[in-house]
């Protein structure tokens, strides 16, 4: 230094502490961004397991053997999804097909509609040669075909990604006593007694958010297709469905995206039924909001209305779809988690034994299948 006094030995050591620290942290957000996928699919991994364990405990206590009961939870939800978009998807290629022969005849009810209401002289003869010639038909499919190839590289993705979720998942599932005594064995009583709270807090709740979403897409379907049936709606059964699944597991936008579908479809057909199909999903999610949906999720998830929406938010923010889906039971395992913490804090007996040694459970039975 300029004085002649040496540099002390410390501030030699923070500033090699400071550029190794700052490689190092540059090091791990590279390592995180390039594992950025497998890290959202490990985590969706977590939260299927966490809704499909109290279902496969449920087995296991009635004998059932802990890797058949999850294979069989397997099977029910392949099933159960692969019937959902069979029938969706008949009822859309059914209205697609509708649509193409239909369109001349729109093509002239909307000329005729504007020649008379505004006086004008306007002809779509052209647009309606093309499709009674199958031009337009032809060209709409010709350019879906240019993509095909990009189209079945994001299915090839996408089946890939739900391959190895569900590879993880059944792994969590099937192996969650041993992974869990694992834990218990290498963490101190205090911190596995936590992180057993937290575990258990967060399978509940999301067990219970997919039970109450699940009871409640079941009653929406079945009202839905009461209605559509009354009013005559093509494919009342496809469309009911789709209504009460996407209404309920698509968070804050779902009921309107559930609806577009079913008023588009009741349009074509009979622009008046579109109107009264409208009104009735709206009446139906203003009794749902207000009188089902708290009596069902009283006792399985309870979050605060603008938690949910604010959870959602930064869900999306953070992971995109995924995270909007994985907000709700995040959230609610949090408020749980504070909440029980916070009991405890105010109740010093209740904290004094849970804070009391705790023994690793015993070896369990069916580990070996």
């Amino acid at each position: 230094m300029e004085d002649g006094r040496a540099m002390p030995a410390w501030v030699k050591r923070a500033i090699v502490w400071f550029w190794l620290g700052g490689l190092a942290v540059f090091y791990l957000v590279g390592v995180v961004r390039a594992l950025s996928t497998l890290l959202v699919v490990l985590v969706v991994s977590l939260f299927v397991a966490f809704a499909l364990e109290p279902a496969v405990n449920a087995m296991e206590r009635r004998g059932v053997r802990r890797g058949l009961g999850t294979a069989i939870m397997f099977a029910a939800v392949v099933v159960v999804a692969g019937a959902f978009f069979a029938v969706v998807g008949a009822a859309l290629a059914s209205e697609t097909t509708y649509l193409i022969d239909r369109a001349p005849a729109y093509i002239d009810d909307a000329e005729d509609w504007l020649n008379d209401t505004f006086g004008l002289s306007v002809e779509f003869d052209t647009v309606r040669d093309e499709f009674i010639e199958g031009g337009g038909a032809q060209d709409l499919f010709s350019r879906f075909a240019d993509d095909v190839v990009n189209v079945g590289a994001t299915v090839a993705s996408t089946l890939f990604h739900l391959f190895t979720v569900a590879l993880f998942t059944f792994y969590l599932v099937a192996e969650g006593s041993k992974l869990r005594r694992l834990i218990w064995e290498r963490l101190s009583p205090r911190r596995a007694l936590v992180l057993t709270v937290i575990w258990d807090l967060a399978m509940n709740r999301t067990g219970g958010y997919i039970f109450s979403r699940t009871i409640l897409a079941l009653i929406s379907a079945v009202v839905h297709w009461i209605a559509f049936v009354v009013l005559d709606v093509p494919s009342p059964v496809a469309l009911a469905i789709w209504v009460g699944v996407v209404s309920q597991f698509i968070p804050a936008i779902g009921a309107y995206v559930a609806g577009v579908l079913p008023v588009l479809v009741s349009l074509l057909h009979e622009p008046r039924t579109g109107l009264f199909v409208l009104i009735v999903i709206v009446v139906y999610q203003q009794l749902e909001n207000y009188l089902l949906s708290p009596r069902v999720t009283a006792h399985t998830m309870e979050i605060h209305a603008a938690l949910a929406f604010g959870s959602v938010i930064a869900g999306t923010a953070l992971m995109g779809i995924v995270g909007a889906f994985l907000a709700l039971p995040v959230a609610a395992t949090a408020q749980a988690f504070i909440t029980t913490w916070l009991d405890q804090r105010t109740e010093p007996s209740q904290a004094h034994e849970d804070a009391a040694p705790i023994q690793a459970p015993p070896p369990d039975d069916n580990d070996d299948d």
